[in-house]
């Protein structure tokens, strides 16, 4: 059993909490993701890491209730324990393994969607914790829903947020911000995005139109989490890869998003009629 040591309400329907895991602690990289289930029999749902403490051997993850499932998970509060809390699975970020020395010398721009504020955090923090710069582009639908950003602000050189209705920051998409700060001069060697799908399949659009490396993490269509269900296959390039042991994270120019856009639909049939049924979700957890 699995411990909740911390919950904390980041907006509506997105919170944070803190997971007594030493062992995932001690072994996750930024980039990576955990399972969790409930209980005995519960739905297996993959989680980004968002933060890892191992001298106090937790993990923290951030979820948005979106199904059946992560509504009972926020039932959970501190001092309930999940039945599994499996990781770290899928690949490190690719920036760990770069020479940190050219990093040094690069101009990085993240970029973020809702809650891929969550995986885009590690990745930034361990960069400042290596000397190495970076910008970051936070979006959400409004202020409201705004997640991170003093976390994001003590790591990153730069944070610019952005609202689709201008109630906070930039008004206008991810996209609109990262046009305007390029027309402002700035050049950037590489992005990196992480959110909703089409949200990364215009950023892609625009940073090849502008001629910038670009990586993406295919997080948001992993069901399984170990490459068995298929549910996660999606073309890169041509070729066939499973997001959730192959990535997450691919180079966002060869993914063939139309595809696995088509793909993030395929059980919004079952989960609704689930949600409906399931009125009696498990609610709470256990000690």
């Amino acid at each position: 059993m699995y411990k909740i040591v911390e919950k904390k309400i980041l907006a509506p329907s997105i919170f944070m909490m803190k997971i007594l895991a030493p062992r995932v602690a001690k072994s996750a990289r930024p980039g990576q993701f955990i399972i969790i289930r409930m209980d005995e029999k519960g739905e297996r749902v993959p989680l980004t890491v968002c933060d890892t403490d191992v001298e106090n051997g937790t993990v923290s993850i951030v979820v948005q209730t979106i199904g059946c499932t992560t509504k009972a998970m926020e039932q959970y509060e501190e001092g309930d324990s999940f039945f599994d809390f499996v990781g770290p699975l899928g690949m490190p970020s690719e920036l760990l393994e770069e020479d940190k020395d050219k990093l040094k010398n690069e101009k990085i721009m993240f970029i973020s969607g809702g809650v891929g504020a969550a995986p885009v955090y590690p990745q930034v923090k361990w960069l400042h914790e290596n000397g190495i710069k970076a910008d970051v582009i936070m979006g959400f639908k409004n202020k409201e829903m705004v997640i991170l950003e003093e976390d994001m602000k003590n790591v990153a050189d730069n944070v610019y947020v952005a609202t689709d209705d201008g109630s906070y920051g930039f008004k206008g998409m991810v996209t609109n911000r990262l046009k305007s700060l390029v027309e402002e001069g700035n050049k950037y060697d590489t992005v990196i995005a992480i959110g909703p799908m089409i949200m990364m399949k215009f950023v892609c659009k625009l940073t090849e139109e502008l001629g910038i490396k670009t990586i993406v993490s295919m997080n948001p269509i992993m069901v399984d989490g170990t490459g068995m269900c298929g549910a996660c296959r999606i073309t890169v390039d041509g070729e066939t890869k499973f997001a959730c042991v192959d990535g997450p994270e691919f180079d966002g120019h060869k993914v063939n998003f139309d595809e696995a856009l088509k793909r993030t639909t395929m059980y919004k049939t079952e989960e609704i009629q689930k949600d409906s049924i399931q009125k009696g979700c498990k609610v709470g957890g256990n000690n």
